[in-house]
């Protein structure tokens, strides 16, 4: 299982750089498309009635794909909305309204975490290409308007969080998290996580200005970047304790066995959905609002 893991660890760490080779937008963000579109069948997978799960998954997971293809094409050609200067007001609108549906609508249900509920949801199946696309939307613009590294410092502060999380928890975590939904995850652990996701932004923030972090202290001061820091270690943390419940509540373990000795795209990215759309919340009122 381990040497299946490495191996296909190295294939998707070998082709995400071979997205960011290419000298053309399209192939990094056509390879985020992808991963949205699988996550969003594996996700509808989870929570559609079973009567329609297969097509209706299928048909998601196209239709997620499909708009962000749509959308690649409109903001890569050489008539851009961005090389036009036209106003992007709405996509600022659905990505404010997604980041308070996961802190008022998410949160509530991984506190409650009631796991013996039914896998079958309307409100979670509808959310689920919403969340996807919006996620897609965040991470596209963050690249098209800064640049490539600009994305993979947002998520290395994801998977600092998650390795903190995991090996603090192991190494001394005691008190329980959200045993109801993952009996695995610690305060301790918890802490741990958002801690690194600080440490992270703000050391890269110092070291590199062209960095996620570097703008967000241009935008928001140090102290308003390391409150949302903390905050986007806390949501990576939501991101992944929903899955689980959606999990829990279908009675799977892994989201699909797309990728061999990893589980499915969705369990790659849970942590990722929330982060990316709140990340750009901040970003957009920073840019208006801040003291940059």
């Amino acid at each position: 299982m381990l040497r299946q893991r490495v191996i296909t660890a190295v294939l998707m760490l070998a082709v995400l750089v071979g997205t960011l080779w290419v000298d053309a937008p399209w192939p990094f963000l056509g390879l985020l498309a992808l991963a949205c579109g699988c996550a969003a069948w594996e996700w509808l997978r989870l929570t559609l009635p079973a009567r329609v799960r297969q097509i209706g998954a299928a048909a998601g997971g196209v239709l997620v794909f499909a708009l962000c293809a749509w959308l690649i094409g409109q903001w890569t050609g050489p008539d851009d909305m961005f090389g036009r200067g036209e106003s992007v007001r709405w996509i600022d609108l659905s990505i404010y309204a997604v980041a308070a549906i996961w802190v008022v609508g998410v949160l509530p249900a991984v506190v409650r975490g009631d796991a013996t509920r039914s896998g079958e949801s309307a409100l979670w199946s509808l959310f689920a290409p919403v969340a996807l696309l919006t996620a897609w939307v965040s991470l596209a613009l963050m690249f098209l308007l800064f640049s490539a590294w600009f994305v993979i410092s947002l998520l290395i502060t994801v998977w600092v969080a998650d390795v903190g999380a995991y090996f603090v928890g192991r190494a001394i975590g005691k008190r329980k998290l959200a045993p109801r939904v993952s009996p695995g995850k610690t305060i301790e652990g918890a802490i741990a996580g958002m801690t690194g996701a600080v440490l992270w932004l703000v050391i890269s923030g110092w070291v590199w200005p062209d960095s996620f972090g570097a703008t967000l202290m241009q935008y928001w001061t140090l102290p308003g970047a390391i409150v949302i820091a903390a905050f986007l270690g806390a949501m990576s943390i939501l991101g992944d304790l929903f899955e689980s419940l959606l999990k829990r509540r279908a009675g799977q373990k892994d989201s699909s066995q797309l990728l061999p000795g990893h589980g499915g795209v969705f369990d790659r990215i849970d942590a990722i959905v929330p982060v990316a759309v709140c990340a750009q919340a901040f970003l957009s009122v920073g840019a208006v609002w801040g003291v940059a």
